[in-house]
């Protein structure tokens, strides 16, 4: 009987793990350090447009060579494959807010009607900013 969860409990593993991990690229997995990682990239898409309609910005962002995880301080800074959070900032204002959550869409609800820009960057757990992007829009 445990043989049998075991084994229906690794075939339903098998392809989440085959797809992460492909031959052209042995390094990619979260279960081994990887040396000379390549450089973070943020891949920003413009707000959907049928909640900026409403006034609701939605903004899908994707990642590669960088995960979006809950590690602050200097003792994170050596996680591998790398990790850090994201910065946003609204409209050139002077504050912005840290978010860890990954979820792959920065929301921002409430702005007022007319032209606002967000920036997005890739901070690693000790704040450094190692990539970023500005998506300029409209609220109707």
């Amino acid at each position: 009987m445990i043989r049998a969860l075991v084994l229906a409990a690794a075939l339903a593993l098998a392809p989440a793990a085959s797809a992460q991990f492909t031959p052209a690229d042995p390094k990619a997995t979260p279960f081994l350090p990887v040396a000379d990682e390549p450089l973070p990239e943020l891949f920003v898409d413009p707000p959907l447009a049928e909640p900026l309609a409403r006034g609701a910005v939605i903004i899908p962002y994707r990642t590669r060579h960088f995960r979006i995880l809950p590690i602050f301080g200097a003792g994170a800074a050596d996680v591998s494959p790398r990790a850090g959070h994201l910065h946003v900032g609204v409209d050139d204002l002077p504050w912005r807010w840290a978010d860890a959550g990954d979820n792959e869409s920065v929301v921002v609800v409430g702005l007022p009607s007319g032209p606002h820009k967000i920036r997005i960057e890739l901070a690693t757990p000790e704040h450094r900013v190692v990539a970023g992007q500005t998506v300029s829009f409209i609220v109707p």
